[in-house]
C-alpha cells in the first residue's frame, strides 16, 4: 500500500510552521497512542504519525521530502515509540509531564488497589426465590503470619534497593531524531518493590504474603436470578504498598426446578386437566412456592388458557412486593377409553355440531398476546 502524504497524515498544510507541526503531532499522539486508544489500528496509525513528524520536524528532511516526496527521505531505522510510556514521550518533546488530565506517571511503589476475585455459587430454585445463608470459601493472599508482611526473616529487615534508590523503576534515556526520549522500566534488581531482601522469610519465601482459604457466611437476598453478581467489598486480594483491598464477586447459578420456570419475577407452571374438567369446570389444588392453593377452572375452559395467581411469584430483588404465578392449562385427551367411556363420548358426539370451525387466531398467537410478545 502506497504511503500517505506526510502533511495529510498530520492534517496540516504544506506551509505549516514548526509550532503547527508540533501541535498537530501532540494532538494525534494523544488520540492514537496504543496505551490510550481503543481503536484496532491505533498502533499502525501511531507509527505513521511518528514517521511523518520525524521527517517534517527536521528541516533538511522536510526540504528533501517537499522536493522529491517519499523517495527523497530514508525512513529506515526510525524510532518505534509504541512501547514507551506516553507521558514520557510528551515530556521529552513538549516539556510537560502528562496530558489532558491523565497526570504524570505513577510510581511503581505507590499504593495500588488489590485485584478482585470471583467464584460461582449454585442455588436451588427455592433458595434463589426466598434467599439463604450460605457458607463459601475464599482463597486469597493474606499477610504472612511469620514476617508480618515484610518478606524478611524475623530479626532481619529489607533494605533499600541500591539500583533504583527505592523507586522501583529506573529510567533509560535514548537519543532520537526528536530529542531525548525517556523510557521507564521496572527495576531489574528489586522487580519494582524498591527493596531487596537478603534473608527471605522461610514461610512466604520473601513474598510477605501467604495463600489462605477462609470460610465466610454470606446472606443471599431473596429474588436473585441466574447470572446475578453479589459483591463482597474488601474480600479480594490485599492492596499493594498499602493500597485498598480488592473485592470478591459471587456469581449466582440457579438450578432448574422440576416443574416451575421463571420469567423475570413471575413463575410459570404448565398444568394438564382432563376433558371433563375443561367442559364442566372444577376446583383444583395448584402447587406454588408457598404451598398449594385453590384454583377454580370455569366450565368451557379452552386449551392454553392462562390463570394468574397474584403475589405467588418471586420477591422483587429491589423494592417490595412479588411477581405472580401464571398457570397455563392444557386439556389432556385420553388415548385409550373404556367401553363405558366410549359409549358416553359417542352419545355426546351425536349432540355436537360436526362442522369444522376455522380459527381467526392461532393458539400461539394468543400466547404471544398474553405474554406481550
Amino acid at each position: 500500500m502506497a504511503k500517505r502524504d506526510y502533511y495529510e497524515v498530520l492534517g496540516v498544510p504544506r506551509g505549516a510552521s514548526d509550532d503547527d507541526l508540533k501541535s498537530a503531532f501532540r494532538t494525534l499522539a494523544r488520540q492514537y497512542h496504543p496505551d490510550v486508544s481503543q481503536e484496532p489500528d491505533a498502533e499502525e496509525k501511531f507509527k505513521e504519525i511518528n514517521e511523518a513528524y520525524a521527517v517534517l520536524s527536521d528541516s533538511e528532511k522536510r526540504a528533501a521530502y517537499d522536493r522529491y516526496g517519499h523517495a527523497g527521505v530514508n525512513t529506515q531505522g526510525m524510532p518505534d515509540f509504541t512501547n514507551i510510556d506516553l507521558s514520557d514521550i510528551l515530556q521529552g518533546i513538549f516539556g510537560f509531564g502528562g496530558f489532558g488530565g491523565m497526570g504524570g506517571r505513577r510510581s511503581r511503589n505507590s499504593p495500588r488497589r488489590g485485584a478482585d476475585l470471583s467464584s460461582h455459587l449454585k442455588l436451588t430454585f427455592e433458595e434463589a426465590a426466598f434467599g439463604a445463608e450460605k457458607e463459601i470459601k475464599i482463597t486469597r493472599d493474606e499477610e504472612c503470619s511469620t514476617c508480618h508482611g515484610s518478606g524478611a526473616k524475623p530479626g532481619t529487615s529489607p533494605s533499600t534497593c541500591p539500583q533504583c534508590n527505592g523507586q522501583g523503576e529506573v529510567r533509560q534515556v535514548h537519543q532520537t531524531l526528536l530529542g531525548s526520549m525517556v523510557q521507564v522500566v521496572t527495576c531489574p534488581r528489586c522487580s519494582g518493590r524498591g527493596e531487596v531482601i537478603d534473608t527471605p522469610c522461610a514461610t512466604c519465601n520473601g513474598r510477605g504474603l501467604e495463600r489462605k482459604t477462609i470460610n465466610k457466611m454470606v446472606t443471599i437476598p431473596a429474588g436473585v436470578s441466574d447470572g446475578v453478581q453479589i459483591r463482597l467489598a474488601g474480600e479480594g486480594q490485599p492492596g499493594i504498598n498499602g493500597g485498598p483491598t480488592g473485592n470478591f464477586y459471587l456469581e449466582i447459578e440457579v438450578e432448574k426446578h422440576a416443574y416451575f420456570r421463571r420469567r423475570g419475577d413471575d413463575i410459570l407452571l404448565d398444568l394438564d386437566i382432563n376433558v371433563a374438567q375443561a367442559v364442566l369446570g372444577d376446583e383444583i389444588r395448584v402447587p406454588t412456592l408457598n404451598g398449594e392453593v385453590d384454583l377454580r377452572i370455569p366450565s368451557g375452559t379452552q386449551p392454553g388458557k392462562i390463570f394468574r395467581l397474584r403475589d405467588q411469584g418471586i420477591p422483587h430483588l429491589r423494592g417490595s412486593g412479588k411477581g405472580d404465578q401464571l398457570v397455563t392449562v392444557s386439556v389432556q385427551i385420553p388415548s385409550r377409553l373404556t367401553a363405558d367411556q366410549r359409549e358416553l363420548f359417542e352419545k355426546l358426539a351425536q349432540t355436537m355440531d360436526p362442522d369444522i370451525k376455522i380459527q381467526d387466531q392461532s393458539f400461539f398467537d394468543k400466547l404471544r398476546e398474553v405474554f406481550g410478545g
